[in-house]
């Protein structure tokens, strides 16, 4: 508990993104879950970038352990990058994001409801070397509109998320085909309430992850696996989540 305080404390003091993993979604309280993703990113220019992913979400369950049990979310997310010098990028991504969602028994047949996503989101980054090792720091703010299966509107549907991240890149050879990868984030996020309008923001969640990455020099791919845990809540209602987590990212195929 202890060393999570710690990465937290961290998170607020450098945050940063992670610009070499797509890196799972919050997938709600269960017990496991998996991500796996497949992207695209290119290079338009010297200092314009775009990258594009699509990425599926299965979770176990409340009840269960298997994190392949039930589907759970389908993304597709699109993100340009500008950088500014050597140090600072700032980007704007859309997002389209369609998920089921349950209730606390977890009926697959009873209870299970499609929400549907659209995220419109931008950030900014600051990225140092540290000898080898390489850390970016990263302030991300989402504006989030919810819709049911058909398109419908959803009670308090419209939300603003901040998020918090810090990242750390420590190469394994001295060609960094190989590294280790580890981030910290924190979200806040305030609502649009129906009745009583925009509330205050609040604490939601934390993710802490850890990622080995291979990126051959013979191809131009980056192959990810990774462990997530979100702890979800705080004090005595804490949800803690394990997440198992597998993307592929082609570099600049066009």
């Amino acid at each position: 508990m202890m060393m999570r305080t710690l990465l937290l404390t961290l998170c607020f003091i450098f945050s940063l993104p992670a610009l070499a993993q797509l890196s799972p979604p919050g997938l709600g309280k269960t017990n496991t879950a998996f991500w796996s993703a497949v992207g695209v990113k290119q290079k338009l220019d010297k200092k314009n970038s775009s990258t594009t992913y699509f990425g599926m979400g299965r979770i176990s369950g409340a009840q269960g352990s298997n994190p392949f049990s039930m589907p759970s979310i389908v993304v597709v997310n699109q993100e340009f990058y500008h950088k500014l010098n050597a140090n600072w990028t700032y980007s704007a991504a859309l997002s389209y994001r369609r998920q089921h969602e349950y209730d606390e028994s977890f009926d697959k047949e009873k209870s299970v409801v499609v929400n549907q996503e659209f995220r419109l989101y931008g950030r900014l980054q600051y990225a140092t070397n540290i000898g080898n090792s390489k850390w970016t720091t990263t302030l991300r703010q989402e504006v989030r509109k919810f819709y049911t299966a058909d398109f419908d509107q959803v009670l308090d549907g419209l939300q603003l998320r901040t998020r918090l991240k810090t990242q750390l890149l420590v190469p394994l050879d001295n060609d960094s085909e190989n590294s280790l990868v580890g981030s910290a984030e924190a979200l806040f996020a305030m609502t649009n309430d129906s009745d009583e309008g925009w509330g205050s923001p609040e604490y939601k969640e934390s993710r802490f992850c850890l990622y080995y990455s291979y990126s051959p020099d013979s191809l131009p791919v980056t192959f990810d696996v990774g462990y997530m845990n979100d702890l979800i809540g705080y004090g005595h209602h804490i949800s803690d989540v394990s997440y198992l987590a597998v993307d592929i990212i082609i570099e600049n195929p066009f």
